[in-house]
């Protein structure tokens, strides 16, 4: 009797096996998992339209009343170039505002969780200066500053500083204090646990004030056309009002939505691109909770 002999299985070619076939399932997992995360919004968005299509064609409503939505895709598509002309503009102010208010946010948080004399004599300067409405203050940088881009500057700028140091300060106060301690017992000093725990703590707590920051960015460059300018989609839409162009009007806000979500999308992909680490100790949370 012939001895038994087990066959070995042959070796697996290159892009066989289980990694290939997990390299494989991970981005139809990624595109399933994207498809299913959008689907329903959109489904939402589709299903408003449609009936505001219909209720404004069955209804009878004149265009310069409430245009219906094909309109307002005819209209974005008919002005494409002067739409994109003025989009420029106003992406220019948003830019130029959120980074302004980026670098005055952070600092403000460094300085106010740095001293408690600091802390109780600039925060509730940054909490009041939310109190005073933005609106009323745009016609009087026109008169101090001038029509040229500087006040819509200062208006984004103002309207996105608030979320950025609030979370910043409570990211730079969430330290572990055992952390801490075990850092300057041996030995280091108050700018090492800055550097090697503070900033580390606070980034994501930066990140959500700067996705909250980056969206209503937009809000406020609209606000500073809307009180003086010669272009940008605000301009545009106070001129577009008294012509009755109300389709027009609607085109601007479309292209206003599309870029805070724009912006709101590409301060989350930072996000994650910078700090892989967060989010691979959040997954490890979630599979031991599960």
């Amino acid at each position: 009797m012939k001895p038994f002999v087990e066959k070995a299985s042959p070796a697996p070619r290159p892009g066989q096996g289980p990694s290939a076939r997990r390299g494989y399932r991970q981005p139809l997992a990624l595109a399933a998992g994207l498809a299913w995360q959008w689907l329903p919004p959109v489904a939402i968005i589709a299903l408003a339209l449609g009936l505001w299509e219909a209720l404004v064609r069955l209804a009878g409503t004149p265009r310069w009343l409430l245009p219906p939505p094909s309109a307002i895709f005819q209209e974005l598509v008919a002005r494409h170039a002067m739409l994109w002309q003025h989009t420029l503009v106003t992406l220019t102010e948003v830019a130029a505002g959120f980074a302004v208010a980026l670098a005055v946010g952070i600092g403000l948080a460094i300085a106010i969780s740095s001293a408690k004399v600091l802390e109780r004599a600039v925060y509730p300067l940054v909490v009041a200066s939310q109190t005073v409405p933005i609106i009323a203050i745009a016609p009087l940088l026109l008169i101090w500053v001038g029509y040229d881009l500087r006040p819509k500057v200062i208006v984004v700028a103002l309207i996105s500083f608030f979320p950025i140091v609030v979370n910043m300060v409570d990211g730079l106060r969430s330290v572990d204090p055992d952390m801490v301690n075990l850092l300057r017992t041996l030995g280091a000093g108050r700018w090492q646990v800055f550097r090697k725990v503070q900033i580390p703590a606070s980034l994501p707590f930066l990140f959500s004030g700067i996705k909250v920051g980056v969206a209503v960015s937009v809000i406020g460059a609209v606000i500073g056309e809307w009180v003086g300018a010669s272009e940008g989609l605000g301009w545009l839409m106070v001129q577009s009002v008294p012509r009755f162009q109300t389709a027009l009007v609607f085109a601007a806000i479309v292209i206003l939505s599309v870029m805070g979500i724009a912006l709101f999308a590409l301060a989350a992909a930072l996000e994650r691109a910078l700090l892989p680490w967060y989010y691979t100790a959040k997954r490890e949370q979630a599979l031991e909770s599960t």
